[in-house]
């Protein structure tokens, strides 16, 4: 049976509308038969031709718009004769779950994503994960549906809709609507790469979007604190229990390198006394689950019996009373006003200060360190390893001392 079908661009106003852009929407009708949906585009009524089904103008960005909508227009028919090909039942929602790709073989982003973090999930009962990447991915996953229902107002999209542009218009998505950095961008359009790396994989799509995609991570300034910032912090008296407290198990920190989760759950059964005869922590790390072994210093020795009998630590058998990370970093710019410290202190500082003030501008080797902040590779600990002045000079001056003899 011969069908007739015609597609129109109009723009939708929504409820309570007052003024701005609306959302352009593409209807599909067939014998009279009606199906719409949205294009994922928007114009201010003021440029939209209705007639024309158009934006007027002739700017380059118009003419880009433009363009889109034609496309559009070009894969309705594509679908409309790859159907009458098939001799498949033609109607307007058929072929517009056509146009859509959601036909009994279509593969779902979301459902792909999730099913990913499901099987991770497993990973991890079975110790073949961490918990600090499932919680990335997670993440990366609620950024999706959020850009999803942003740019195109659905909830879910056909994995063959996925193209350079969708992750370009994904990349610009984080880092203005949702304000992320640069790093931060690049990590999160990673995660959705590996989802899409499996639909590849798998042979749901058979082109990469990713193909001409140039997102490179940019090397951060670390900050962390000079000696004379954690004298002040050590010789500073509290009139706020809660204060000292904060500062105590930063310090404790400073002087183990240890993150603020594994500080959190750092329990009796983590210390041990060695074959050296010197007490240690031996765990793994909670973001990573990679093994840390850390010699104590006396430092970090007397910090921790200083808590051996707090109540919350007595009863439960944890090393620290730790307040809520939030909370934690809330008194740490406090007590940073009150030392008269500048730098604007974050608990993480405290690992970035023992990786840099406390080992490696005392000449610990760097492959000590990376074995202490239980890093996986020592790539990772030369982010870290930020080379201070003293050091540098120290080193000048014992090159002076061999170049004189």
């Amino acid at each position: 049976m011969k069908t007739i079908f015609s597609v129109l661009f109009y723009l939708k106003r929504p409820k309570n509308y007052q003024t701005g852009p609306i959302p352009v929407y593409m209807r599909i009708t067939v014998n009279g038969k009606r199906s719409e949906l949205t294009t994922g585009r928007e114009c201010e009524p003021s440029q939209w031709v209705s007639n024309a089904g158009r934006m007027k103008g002739t700017k380059e960005t118009v003419k880009t718009f433009n363009n889109y909508l034609d496309t559009l227009r070009a894969q309705v028919d594509d679908a409309h004769s790859a159907m009458i090909k098939a001799d498949d039942e033609i109607t307007a929602e058929s072929l517009k779950n056509r146009f859509l790709g959601k036909d009994e073989d279509t593969k779902m982003l979301i459902e792909i994503f999730e099913d990913h973090n499901k099987r991770y999930e497993k990973l991890i009962v079975n110790g073949g994960g961490s918990k600090g990447t499932l919680s990335r991915y997670r993440i990366s996953l609620a950024h999706t549906q959020r850009f999803l229902k942003w740019r195109y107002h659905v909830k879910d999209i056909s994995v063959r809709k996925i193209d350079h542009q969708f992750v370009m218009d994904y990349d610009y998505w984080l880092r203005s609507e949702r304000n992320c950095g640069n790093n931060s961008a690049v990590k999160y359009i990673r995660n959705f790469k590996k989802i899409i790396l499996i639909c590849l994989d798998n042979g749901w799509i058979d082109r990469n979007p990713f193909m001409k995609y140039k997102g490179k991570t940019k090397r951060v300034h670390r900050v962390c604190l000079e000696q004379s910032d954690i004298d002040r912090l050590m010789f500073k008296e509290f009139a706020s229990s809660r204060l000292e407290q904060v500062r105590d198990i930063f310090l404790f920190s400073c002087f183990t390198g240890l993150a603020y989760a594994d500080v959190k759950k750092l329990h009796r059964d983590h210390i041990t006394n060695r074959y050296d005869g010197e007490i240690w922590i031996v765990t793994n790390r909670q973001k990573t689950d990679v093994p840390t072994r850390v010699p104590l210093l006396p430092q970090a020795v007397d910090l921790m019996r200083k808590y051996e009998y707090h109540p919350k630590c007595s009863n439960t058998g944890l090393i620290f009373p730790v307040p809520s990370n939030q909370k934690v970093n809330e008194y740490l710019k406090e007590i940073a006003e009150k030392c008269g410290i500048k730098a604007e202190l974050t608990f993480h500082i405290a690992r970035h200060t023992f990786a840099t003030t406390v080992t490696l501008a005392n000449d610990v080797p760097i492959e000590s360190v990376s074995v202490m902040l239980g890093h996986s590779s020592i790539k990772t600990t030369q982010e870290y390893a930020k080379v201070l002045n003293v050091k540098l000079s120290r080193d000048m001056q014992a090159l002076k001392l061999k170049l004189r003899r």
